[in-house]
């Protein structure tokens, strides 16, 4: 039996990713779906051990922040209470913001990228994203919106960072070209404009 869709969105900080899941929900509610949105990282012990070492409570190299990430991620598809999977088998169809790029676009800038696609591969092999979502923004454009909405950015956004994560994200589309459905959206519009442009997408993915 065809499961229902699993849905990932993608971008850097400041590209508007929460505002399209709740936009992408609601069109897909109207269109009968039952949704559940999840995250990354998890509300796990991993999870909260990778927001301390994100917010600098904790020092951790870029290859146990990528092990770390993995195995929050395994956690996530098959944990049987609220798993991925768990999900997807009760009917949901599940949107998550950031799942198999997440990791090795934010912490794998001083990283050999084979070694994270690698490191990546078990959790893809699992269960890969029918649609992965890019919502592609400018990062000068991101550090406005970021600076509006934030009293302190006290992770990893600084404008050569937002500039590296990016240059991450699309060599990784790249190098996995042809193994993911992948929809590059232009995220320097309005909300309306670029919710239209994802419904469009996901719309001619599921009639085909």
């Amino acid at each position: 039996m065809k499961r229902n869709l699993f849905i990932a969105f993608e971008g850097i900080d400041g590209s508007g990713k929460s505002t399209q899941v709740k936009l992408l929900s609601e069109n897909l509610e109207k269109a009968g779906h039952k949704i559940y949105t999840t995250f990354e990282p998890t509300d796990s012990e991993i999870g909260t051990l990778l927001r301390n070492i994100l917010t600098h409570k904790i020092e951790a190299d870029e290859k146990t922040i990528a092990a770390l990430f993995l195995a929050d991620r395994l956690n996530h598809i098959q944990n049987k209470k609220d798993g991925i999977f768990k999900k997807l088998e009760e009917g949901y169809t599940v949107i998550t913001d950031r799942y198999y790029f997440s990791s090795y676009a934010y912490h794998g800038t001083h990283m050999n990228m084979d070694w994270v696609i690698q490191s990546n591969s078990l959790a893809a092999d699992l269960l890969r994203p029918d649609i992965n979502i890019y919502i592609d923004v400018n990062p000068e454009v991101s550090m406005e919106r970021i600076s509006k909405n934030r009293t302190s950015n006290d992770l990893y956004e600084t404008l050569e960072n937002l500039k590296n994560v990016r240059d991450k994200y699309m060599e990784a589309f790249e190098t996995l070209k042809g193994q993911e459905h992948v929809f590059i959206i232009d995220g320097n519009r309005s909300s309306e404009i670029i919710a239209a442009g994802i419904w469009d997408e996901v719309s001619q993915f599921m009639i085909g």
